[in-house]
């Protein structure tokens, strides 16, 4: 590849909150210099025009797998669906609608805590939709669903079906299913009734899905629960040889009764690699499952524990013998307590990157991060401002009043914990575009709700700290290589900008957009190309 050599920009490096440049040289895919515009005066050079350019960005939690296997859903997500009318309506417009019986109407991500009675629906509601084809859709948080009556049939649910380990049937006065699914084994024992895509289609939604991505700026991305297919691994170098410009590190899903073969090295390396394994310890906040230490507010309920001990030790023990992580998914502050008290003393098998990530991290004290700080593990946090801007609703019911300060404390973390990221979750999140990062971006500087409630003004980041999160500081999270910043020996990857991010108002923050993405000096979209 020849030498490119770019200039007059306003180059935000990722390698610190003042740490900016106007020019660099990317060599062989590289960037080979980084510097000012006029150490290269009179040089032949690409003018950025003196526009905003950010390293390529790092998407530290998010779910490829899931969005390609569920690939026919319809979205459901807010602020388009507001009520149960909307959903139904929403479900009714799949292109399976209609169809043979067998042909499955999916939808996702509804979220209940915005409908005007803020009720589940259930299959009674759907059966609107069709009554006789099977109709599922998720919930926001990925954890739960509710399904029609047709699929309840399917799966053989009835009243005297017994729940799942840490999962939930949810059941009507009588005991008779209604068909909400509380928590992932409840949702797969008719999810396991669909279908699955052909490897050909996974592929293709997988091409299309990196140039999503890409017209996000995102160059990197952690995939936390790749299993969702079957031989990801496969898939997904597969679809990066057709195209998928995007690096992935894949984690696939803990499972105590079918636990995963031993990596080969190689399974470690390239651009699509395995980084790690992760166990989902508990639920989520946005519908009381998060793992809590006092109950939730007007109830008697601790939410769930998805996982024993014995099983998230054999996870970490699988992890450091094939010197990958362990990600953990822990939102309550019961769930985070017990990963410092199983992990802090055991000694870090990675050099580099956290040996175990903490996912998501909601409730995180003064004390807690103390205690994190102190540990002989080194932990690292994926974490969000999206989660709390997009599900406020879920969350004021389901916290206490003494516990917002401490929920998604982002100033706290930035100044506690090194290895730290802000992440999308997609599609387990209430918004229709959780990897707009400028959105993202806009809730950490502001910290307010999509609504516009105060999220607690202490826990606001500045722009150059909430992008860092995204760049530089995302890097030391996971083992993705080479990525987050814009310096010598770093992929010559970047993002060019509409408009200057540091100096918009920050209530305008979220209407920033990608102009362009570059990846290891190879343009992979251009907004101005796409729009014309």
């Amino acid at each position: 590849m020849p030498e490119q050599l770019f200039t007059n920009a306003k180059i935000f490096t990722g390698e610190g909150e003042d740490r900016f440049a106007s020019a660099f040289r990317i060599q062989d895919g590289l960037f080979e210099w980084v510097g000012d515009s006029a150490a290269i005066a009179g040089q032949p050079a690409i003018d950025l025009g003196g526009r905003t350019v950010l390293p390529g960005l790092i998407d530290s939690h998010t779910h490829p797998a899931i969005i390609v296997a569920s690939g026919d859903a319809v979205d459901c997500f807010p602020p388009a669906v507001r009520s149960v009318d909307d959903l139904v309506t929403r479900l009714r417009e799949h292109s399976a609608a209609d169809a043979e019986p067998k042909a499955w109407i999916l939808g996702r991500g509804f979220d209940d805590t915005k409908f005007p009675d803020r009720a589940m629906p259930s299959a009674a509601d759907l059966d609107r939709v069709s009554a006789v084809q099977p109709v599922l859709v998720w919930r926001c948080d990925a954890h739960s669903a509710v399904c029609n009556t047709v699929a309840l049939n399917l799966a053989g649910i009835t009243a005297a079906t017994p729940d799942p380990p840490g999962a939930r049937f949810e059941r009507d006065a009588a005991g008779r299913p209604t068909g909400v699914l509380t928590e992932m084994g409840a949702v797969a024992a008719v999810t396991q009734h669909i279908p699955p895509p052909k490897r050909e289609d996974l592929v293709s939604a997988l091409v299309r899905l990196g140039r999503e991505f890409s017209a996000h700026g995102i160059v990197a991305a952690c995939d936390l629960l790749s299993d969702r297919i079957d031989g990801s691994l496969e898939i997904f170098r597969e679809a990066a040889a057709q195209g998928m410009p995007t690096q992935v590190a894949l984690y696939p899903g803990w499972d105590p009764t079918a636990p995963l073969p031993d990596l080969h090295p190689t399974d470690r390396e390239g651009a699509v690699r395995i980084g790690g394994v992760k166990v989902i310890m508990d639920g989520a906040y946005s519908n009381r499952t998060a793992w809590v230490r006092q109950p939730y507010p007007g109830s008697c309920d601790h939410g769930l524990r998805l996982v024993e001990d014995d099983d998230i030790r054999a996870a970490a023990y699988w992890a450091r013998r094939n010197r990958v992580q362990v990600a953990i998914h822990a939102m309550g502050d019961r769930a985070l307590d017990r990963i410092l008290d199983l992990f802090s003393d055991w000694t870090p098998w990675l050099t580099g990157i956290p040996s175990i990530r903490i996912e998501h991290a909601t409730i995180i004290s003064d004390e807690y991060l103390v205690r994190l700080k102190a540990a002989k593990m080194a932990f690292g946090v994926a974490t969000h401002s999206i989660f709390f801007f997009a599900e406020y609703d879920g969350y004021q019911e389901a916290l206490r009043p003494d516990q917002f300060e401490d929920t998604y404390p982002l100033y706290r973390l930035y100044g506690g914990v090194q290895a730290l990221a802000l992440s999308s979750d997609r599609p387990a999140t209430a918004w229709s575009d959780a990897d707009d990062v400028m959105l993202s971006v806009q809730a950490a500087v502001t910290r307010r709700a999509y609504n516009g409630a105060d999220l607690g003004q202490s826990s606001a980041l500045t722009v150059p700290q909430a992008l860092l999160l995204y760049t530089g500081r995302a890097q030391h999270l996971s083992p993705l290589e080479n990525v987050g910043c814009i310096q010598p020996g770093f992929d010559g990857s970047f993002v060019v900008l509409d408009r200057d991010v540091f100096s918009v108002p920050a209530d305008l923050i979220s209407e920033v957009r990608v102009a362009e993405t570059w990846i290891r000096g190879v343009p992979v979209f251009s907004r101005q190309a796409e729009s014309g």
